[in-house]
């Protein structure tokens, strides 16, 4: 087995996943790609900006800070217990008192101080039990005793849709806390019928801080309301709210000046809503300065910046501020400076959640040789410059770093290359590390109208950057997979008419139809047997209903198995060296509001593992981001 980790026996949306003590030395390096800032440190200003400085004096990965009401305290989500391992801390206003308030090994956030007892927070967890993680529930903690209530994980869902529950705030007087939460909607792409990422609908509730009381206080279908806050008298709260769609160019840079969302105000008692702005701009963090007045931030794009509702303005525009709150008295605001640049570095060492693994960061899609001896992959990060596209070689310790194939070379549209949209990717290992065969050209939202390529190339560099190019262009291919012997690629074609899996026969040239529906990143077993892949399953009744799932079928196209059934998208699917499967997963959900992400794509997607048949499905982590790409490489 590639891993001892408890496992469920399917998935199932609220499954227990628990982690054993290590064991008695590591067995290797668990790669992965992470969609996140590069840093992310606290910072505390004047509500006008000056003053600004560091909150904390030592460096760690911090965001989604809050002032306790007297403004004495700062609680926050930290991951200075390694790289993907959120937990609350608390700190004083001068950076003394650094304190952790939990120690789980799930997802803890957003947490916010009770505004009568600075001795109780309410915060996110993803927790279940002991040691495990499912979805997102809003949490209360006392933090001189330690005890924990879960307000939100006895309410009633349906398991086959989202149901987190998100930031939570509380009233004034103490006694409710509001919420923002996606329970009951549907799983939903972009740019229907074709985006595969899922945008995501919310509304906003309150409940007693004893967990009884659930309401539904805000609603609006076809739209995301988030981020609640409350007026001070108690009688309002305040959210954004954005069509569902636009939660998907709210977490593009490339989209982020085309989407708007506006704040909502509702009565909670009569539940009439009031618009309050109608202008352009992605409005986040909504908060009340006074019962009139509501601050808020222009989150990316043109008009970037700290804005109030009574006219107010203040460009934030490349300060990298993200998730700004102001103290009680709004004379002070606190926010992380979360950067993605410069690039994390290739090797950056991750918390591992499971300690017989070292969890590794790793550029994207890499292969080992299956002598373990090298690894090849798609440069993003890690190029000869942003988003290179090109292909590299590197030790398993990360050592020896060859570029072997630059697509500027190959007649790639560049402009395309520096968004990240074309390039050269998956690159797969010949069975005798001779070759390296990989698509290039356009992938994923410009497949449509560009096309790509199958080629290989010597990884000694003795071909001088030029491929040998396998198919002719005229249908997009790409995502090849060698089979044990050598002889043969599986790979897979796209156009808006023609879809599926493809074995081209190296010897012959000869192309064999495997699969003729929406079939993506195949992969050849270990014991040449199998071959993994995704597909799209689209609802008989609605094109615009759809999701991504694990299969298997034998290379001769008999044997189609179905290897994951949830509404989330199931994807990314590769061999481990000793046959399981290594997947990607959004069966949890979201662990935030969508929109409040930057430069993502699927931010609820996280690694899982299971056994060739689709058995024992494990969750192996439960991070903020959107991780993929995994790898293992076992140490020799």
């Amino acid at each position: 087995m590639v891993s001892k980790l408890m496992a469920t026996s399917a998935v199932a949306v609220v499954a227990s996943i628990s982690i054993p003590a290590a064991h008695a030395s590591v067995q290797g390096k668990l790669l992965m790609n992470r969609l996140a800032p590069t840093s992310s440190e606290l910072y505390v200003s004047n509500a006008d900006g000056t003053g600004e400085h560091k909150l904390i004096p030592t460096t760690g990965y911090d965001y989604h800070a809050s002032f306790s009401k007297d403004g004495q305290w700062v609680v926050f989500t930290s991951e200075r217990d390694g790289l993907g391992e959120a937990n609350i801390y608390r700190v004083k206003i001068d950076g003394t008192g650094l304190q952790r308030l939990t120690t789980h090994i799930a997802a803890d956030d957003a947490a916010v101080f009770s505004p009568t007892d600075a001795n109780t927070v309410a915060f996110v967890s993803t927790r279940s039990g002991t040691a495990a993680w499912g979805t997102a529930n809003i949490w209360t903690l006392n933090i001189s005793t330690g005890a924990l209530k879960n307000l939100t994980g006895a309410l009633a869902f349906d398991a086959t849709k989202p149901h987190g529950y998100f930031k939570p705030s509380w009233s004034p007087d103490g006694t409710t806390i509001a919420f923002s939460s996606d329970v009951g909607s549907n799983w939903r792409g972009h740019n229907l019928p074709n985006g595969w990422e899922r945008t995501q609908e919310t509304s906003i509730y309150t409940i007693k801080a004893d967990g009884t009381g659930f309401k539904k206080i805000a609603s609006n279908v076809g739209y995301a309301e988030g981020s609640p806050s409350w007026s001070p008298d108690g009688s309002k709260v305040v959210f954004y709210e954005a069509p569902v769609e636009s939660t998907w160019g709210a977490h593009r840079p490339e989209l982020i000046d085309s989407v708007s969302s506006q704040l909502i105000s509702v009565n909670v008692s009569t539940l009439a809503r009031t618009a309050l702005t109608s202008n352009a701009g992605f409005k986040v963090y909504p908060q009340y300065l006074n019962n009139t007045t509501v601050a808020y931030h222009v989150k990316g794009g043109s008009t970037e910046g700290l804005y109030t509702t009574a006219g107010g303005a203040r460009s934030t525009a490349n300060s990298n501020i993200r998730s700004p709150q102001y103290s009680a008295d709004g004379t002070k605001i606190v926010y992380e400076k979360a950067a993605y640049t410069p690039l994390r570095p290739n090797g950056t060492a991750l918390y591992s959640f499971d300690p017989n693994w070292a969890y590794t960061y790793a550029d994207v899609f890499p292969q080992l040789s299956k002598d373990q001896l090298k690894i090849v992959y798609t440069e993003k990060g890690a190029g000869a410059a942003p988003l290179d596209g090109g292909l590299a070689i590197i030790n398993p310790d990360f050592t020896g770093f060859t570029e072997i194939y630059n697509p500027a070379t190959s007649g790639v549209d560049p402009s395309l290359i520096a968004q990240g949209l074309a390039g050269a990717f998956q690159p797969i290992w010949s069975p005798d590390r001779q070759w390296v065969a990989f698509g290039f050209g356009d992938w994923f939202f410009t497949r449509a109208v560009g096309t790509a390529k199958i080629a290989r190339i010597k990884a000694d560099g003795s071909m001088n950057g030029v491929p040998d190019v396998l198919t002719d262009g005229s249908i997009n291919s790409g995502f090849p997979s060698y089979s044990p012997d050598g002889t043969k690629l599986v790979y897979r074609v796209w156009s808006p008419t023609v879809t599926g899996l493809r074995i081209l026969d190296l010897n012959t040239r000869q192309i064999t139809t495997l699969t003729t529906l929406p079939d993506n990143l195949p992969g050849w077993s270990p014991d040449g047997q199998r071959i993994v892949f995704t597909r799209k399953i689209i609802s008989p009744t609605d094109p615009n209903s759809f999701n991504y799932d694990v299969f298997t079928i034998k290379p001769d196209g008999t044997g189609l198995t179905r290897l994951t059934t949830e509404g989330a998208n199931d994807a990314h699917a590769v061999w481990t060296w000793d046959g399981h499967i290594l997947f990607s997963s959004g069966i949890y959900g979201f662990k935030t509001e969508l929109s409040l992400y930057d430069n993502a794509f699927q931010p609820d997607g996280q690694m899982w593992l299971m056994n060739n048949d689709g058995t024992h499905p494990t969750a192996l982590e439960d991070t903020m981001w959107e991780d993929g790409m995994p790898l293992y490489v076992p140490k020799h």
